[in-house]
Protein backbone atom coordinates (compact mmCIF):
# COMPACT_ATOMS: atom_id res chain seq x y z
CA UNK A 1 0.00 0.00 0.00
CA UNK A 2 2.85 2.19 0.87
CA UNK A 3 4.55 1.81 -2.33
CA UNK A 4 1.60 2.38 -4.17
CA UNK A 5 1.19 5.84 -2.59
CA UNK A 6 4.93 6.22 -3.44
CA UNK A 7 4.58 5.65 -6.86
CA UNK A 8 1.40 7.79 -6.99
CA UNK A 9 3.34 10.67 -5.13
CA UNK A 10 6.25 10.16 -7.50
CA UNK A 11 4.20 9.86 -11.03
CA UNK A 12 2.00 13.79 -9.76
CA UNK A 13 5.29 15.31 -8.83
CA UNK A 14 6.75 14.14 -12.43
CA UNK A 15 3.50 15.58 -13.90
CA UNK A 16 3.55 19.24 -11.94
CA UNK A 17 7.24 20.30 -11.97
CA UNK A 18 7.59 20.57 -15.47
CA UNK A 19 4.28 22.91 -15.72
CA UNK A 20 4.97 24.98 -12.35
CA UNK A 21 8.77 25.60 -13.18
CA UNK A 22 7.58 27.01 -16.75
CA UNK A 23 4.73 29.37 -15.48
CA UNK A 24 7.74 30.04 -12.52
CA UNK A 25 10.01 31.19 -15.50
CA UNK A 26 7.70 32.92 -17.05
CA UNK A 27 6.74 34.94 -14.03
CA UNK A 28 10.27 35.29 -12.74
CA UNK A 29 11.19 37.02 -16.68
CA UNK A 30 7.64 38.88 -16.64
CA UNK A 31 8.26 40.53 -13.44
CA UNK A 32 12.01 41.15 -13.89
CA UNK A 33 11.59 43.01 -17.11
CA UNK A 34 8.68 44.92 -14.94
CA UNK A 35 10.66 45.62 -12.79
CA UNK A 36 13.92 46.92 -14.56
CA UNK A 37 11.68 49.09 -16.81
CA UNK A 38 9.11 50.69 -14.95
CA UNK A 39 11.20 53.26 -14.05
CA UNK A 40 12.08 54.84 -17.02
CA UNK A 41 8.23 55.33 -17.51
CA UNK A 42 6.28 58.43 -16.78
CA UNK A 43 4.16 57.81 -13.89
CA UNK A 44 1.32 59.45 -15.01
CA UNK A 45 1.28 56.87 -18.18
CA UNK A 46 1.83 53.74 -16.51
CA UNK A 47 -0.31 50.76 -16.06
CA UNK A 48 0.50 47.28 -14.94
CA UNK A 49 2.19 45.24 -17.86
CA UNK A 50 3.77 48.51 -19.82
CA UNK A 51 7.29 47.60 -18.54
CA UNK A 52 6.82 44.01 -20.83
CA UNK A 53 5.41 46.23 -23.50
CA UNK A 54 8.06 48.79 -23.72
CA UNK A 55 10.69 45.73 -23.34
CA UNK A 56 8.99 44.03 -26.31
CA UNK A 57 9.09 47.63 -28.18
CA UNK A 58 12.46 47.95 -27.77
CA UNK A 59 13.36 44.34 -28.97
CA UNK A 60 11.60 45.09 -31.90
CA UNK A 61 13.34 48.06 -32.28
CA UNK A 62 16.86 46.23 -31.22
CA UNK A 63 16.39 44.14 -34.06
CA UNK A 64 15.17 46.33 -36.68
CA UNK A 65 18.71 47.92 -35.94
CA UNK A 66 21.52 45.05 -36.03
CA UNK A 67 20.16 44.59 -39.54
CA UNK A 68 21.81 48.05 -40.24
CA UNK A 69 25.08 47.94 -41.98
CA UNK A 70 26.32 50.57 -39.70
CA UNK A 71 25.27 48.68 -36.47
CA UNK A 72 26.02 45.34 -38.03
CA UNK A 73 29.93 46.85 -38.36
CA UNK A 74 29.63 48.30 -34.39
CA UNK A 75 28.35 44.96 -33.54
CA UNK A 76 31.33 42.64 -35.21
CA UNK A 77 34.10 45.18 -33.60
CA UNK A 78 32.53 44.81 -30.07
CA UNK A 79 32.85 41.06 -30.57
CA UNK A 80 36.41 41.34 -31.71
CA UNK A 81 36.88 43.17 -29.03
CA UNK A 82 35.75 40.79 -26.32
CA UNK A 83 37.80 38.11 -28.18
CA UNK A 84 41.04 39.36 -27.34
CA UNK A 85 40.06 40.37 -23.94
CA UNK A 86 41.20 36.73 -22.04
CA UNK A 87 38.67 36.30 -19.48
CA UNK A 88 36.19 38.35 -21.08
CA UNK A 89 36.31 36.03 -24.24
CA UNK A 90 35.40 32.86 -22.56
CA UNK A 91 32.35 34.05 -20.85
CA UNK A 92 30.89 35.74 -23.73
CA UNK A 93 32.29 32.98 -26.19
CA UNK A 94 30.32 30.43 -23.88
CA UNK A 95 27.11 32.95 -23.61
CA UNK A 96 26.56 33.26 -27.39
CA UNK A 97 27.38 29.28 -27.95
CA UNK A 98 24.71 28.85 -25.86
CA UNK A 99 22.54 31.67 -27.42
CA UNK A 100 22.93 29.56 -31.02
CA UNK A 101 22.43 26.59 -29.57
CA UNK A 102 18.97 27.62 -27.66
CA UNK A 103 17.96 29.55 -31.02
CA UNK A 104 17.48 26.24 -33.27
CA UNK A 105 15.21 28.14 -35.52
CA UNK A 106 17.47 30.26 -36.19
CA UNK A 107 21.26 28.15 -35.94
CA UNK A 108 20.96 27.71 -39.82
CA UNK A 109 24.43 25.86 -39.42
CA UNK A 110 22.64 22.58 -37.86
CA UNK A 111 21.74 21.84 -41.29
CA UNK A 112 20.13 18.16 -40.51
CA UNK A 113 19.47 15.63 -37.69
CA UNK A 114 22.10 12.38 -37.69
CA UNK A 115 22.67 9.40 -35.60
CA UNK A 116 26.68 8.54 -35.06
CA UNK A 117 27.72 5.69 -34.77
CA UNK A 118 30.31 4.61 -32.06
CA UNK A 119 30.10 0.55 -32.08
CA UNK A 120 28.05 -1.96 -34.38
CA UNK A 121 25.47 -1.03 -31.29
CA UNK A 122 26.08 2.21 -29.65
CA UNK A 123 25.06 5.36 -31.78
CA UNK A 124 24.65 9.03 -30.85
CA UNK A 125 22.44 12.06 -32.13
CA UNK A 126 24.18 14.84 -33.44
CA UNK A 127 23.58 17.63 -35.96
CA UNK A 128 25.91 18.03 -39.22
CA UNK A 129 27.65 21.40 -38.74
CA UNK A 130 30.21 21.69 -41.35
CA UNK A 131 30.04 19.68 -44.68
CA UNK A 132 33.12 21.24 -45.67
CA UNK A 133 35.06 21.12 -42.81
CA UNK A 134 37.34 18.20 -42.82
CA UNK A 135 38.23 19.03 -46.35
CA UNK A 136 39.39 22.22 -44.79
CA UNK A 137 41.31 20.82 -41.69
CA UNK A 138 42.14 17.27 -42.85
CA UNK A 139 42.13 17.46 -46.60
CA UNK A 140 39.76 14.59 -46.28
CA UNK A 141 36.90 15.13 -48.01
CA UNK A 142 34.67 12.45 -46.93
CA UNK A 143 35.08 14.04 -42.74
CA UNK A 144 31.93 16.19 -41.88
CA UNK A 145 31.69 18.30 -38.70
CA UNK A 146 28.97 16.89 -36.90
CA UNK A 147 28.06 18.65 -33.27
CA UNK A 148 27.13 16.00 -30.35
CA UNK A 149 25.22 17.75 -27.43
CA UNK A 150 25.85 16.71 -23.48
CA UNK A 151 22.34 16.09 -21.65
CA UNK A 152 21.41 18.32 -18.95
CA UNK A 153 23.80 21.26 -19.81
CA UNK A 154 25.23 23.57 -22.23
CA UNK A 155 28.16 22.39 -24.21
CA UNK A 156 29.19 19.26 -26.06
CA UNK A 157 31.24 17.87 -28.30
CA UNK A 158 32.15 18.92 -32.35
CA UNK A 159 33.34 15.52 -34.31
CA UNK A 160 34.73 15.24 -37.35
CA UNK A 161 33.65 11.83 -38.83
CA UNK A 162 33.62 9.78 -42.08
CA UNK A 163 30.14 10.19 -43.94
CA UNK A 164 30.23 6.59 -43.92
CA UNK A 165 29.18 6.21 -39.74
CA UNK A 166 26.82 8.90 -40.34
CA UNK A 167 23.02 8.18 -40.79
CA UNK A 168 20.31 10.50 -41.42
CA UNK A 169 17.10 10.79 -39.00
CA UNK A 170 13.71 11.59 -39.50
CA UNK A 171 12.87 13.98 -37.14
CA UNK A 172 13.48 18.24 -36.64
CA UNK A 173 16.37 19.71 -35.10
CA UNK A 174 14.28 21.07 -32.17
CA UNK A 175 12.92 17.71 -31.08
CA UNK A 176 15.76 15.95 -31.34
CA UNK A 177 17.43 18.96 -29.49
CA UNK A 178 15.24 18.68 -26.63
CA UNK A 179 16.03 14.23 -26.59
CA UNK A 180 19.50 15.05 -26.23
CA UNK A 181 19.46 17.87 -23.78
CA UNK A 182 17.04 15.45 -21.41
CA UNK A 183 19.45 12.32 -21.92
CA UNK A 184 16.80 10.39 -24.53
CA UNK A 185 13.54 11.61 -23.04
CA UNK A 186 10.54 11.86 -25.37
CA UNK A 187 7.53 13.68 -24.75
CA UNK A 188 4.28 12.36 -27.00
CA UNK A 189 5.17 15.59 -28.95
CA UNK A 190 8.19 14.40 -30.18
CA UNK A 191 6.90 11.24 -31.61
CA UNK A 192 3.48 13.15 -33.08
CA UNK A 193 5.84 15.45 -34.80
CA UNK A 194 7.66 12.54 -36.38
CA UNK A 195 4.54 10.36 -37.54
CA UNK A 196 3.26 13.66 -38.94
CA UNK A 197 6.54 13.97 -40.87
CA UNK A 198 6.56 10.68 -42.27
CA UNK A 199 2.44 10.77 -43.01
Amino acid sequence: MLKKIMLLVVQGLLAVVPITLTIYALYWLITSVERTLTPIIPAQYYFPGLGVVTGIALLFFAGLLVNAYVIKVLLRWGERLFERIPLVKTFYGAIQDAVNLINVGKQQKMQSVVSVQISDSIHLIGFVTNLEGGKTLFKDEEKIGVYIPLSYQIGGYTLYIDRSKVTPLDIDVESAMRIALTGGSQSKNDFDKRDNKTD
